[in-house]
């Protein structure tokens, strides 16, 4: 950050008294801008017993194979964000139900909110996003194909806590690669 969003002036890092922190500080009107980890929000969508994936028709990670999921944005509540992402990315209608992982990854200044998510229908579609888009049993699941560690993590505990009949939450704090 270069300048102030409030009154344009220069910014500098700073500790601003009473914090721990450098903040961006304004030169002029001394407004602290804080800089937050970013909410990613999606889910595991079940289609009679299956799971729908995604192919990333996008980078990061073109080409292999994700849940639906993005960045939440203003205005929206974690559920919402969610479902909106599996419909920007899929095209699939869900009710989207409790949590499975909440995983942190703070090298990349993130959090994951994922959750389980029941399809309206069966209908799906390849997206912008999403070059393919399929739905797998357990034993189809692409695990060598996965885009990203937080996917791993959920379908697994997804899939475990499936087999198992209870519906836990996992929280998860991961560190570098």
């Amino acid at each position: 950050m270069n300048f102030c969003s409030d009154c344009g002036a220069p910014v500098a890092l700073a500790v601003p008294q009473g914090d721990h922190l450098p903040r961006h500080v304004c030169t002029a009107c001394n407004a602290i801008h804080y800089s937050n980890p970013k909410m990613v929000v999606g889910c595991v969508p079940e289609w009679e017993g299956r799971i729908l994936l995604c192919r990333r028709a996008i980078e990061p990670r073109l080409g292999y194979w994700t849940m639906p999921a993005g960045f939440m944005e203003n205005g929206e509540t974690a559920r919402q964000g969610a479902a909106r992402e599996t419909l920007e990315e899929s095209g699939a209608r869900v009710e989207v139900g409790e949590l499975v992982t909440i995983i942190s990854v703070p090298d990349i200044s993130q959090v994951h909110l994922l959750f389980r998510a029941r399809m309206l229908d069966a209908h799906h579609e390849t997206t912008a996003e999403s070059s393919e888009v399929r739905l797998f049993d357990e034993a189809g699941i692409p695990w060598d194909d996965l885009a990203f560690r937080t996917v791993r993590q959920t379908l697994h505990h997804y899939v475990e806590d499936r087999r198992r009949g209870v519906t836990g939450l996992h929280v998860i704090d991961l560190g570098p690669h």
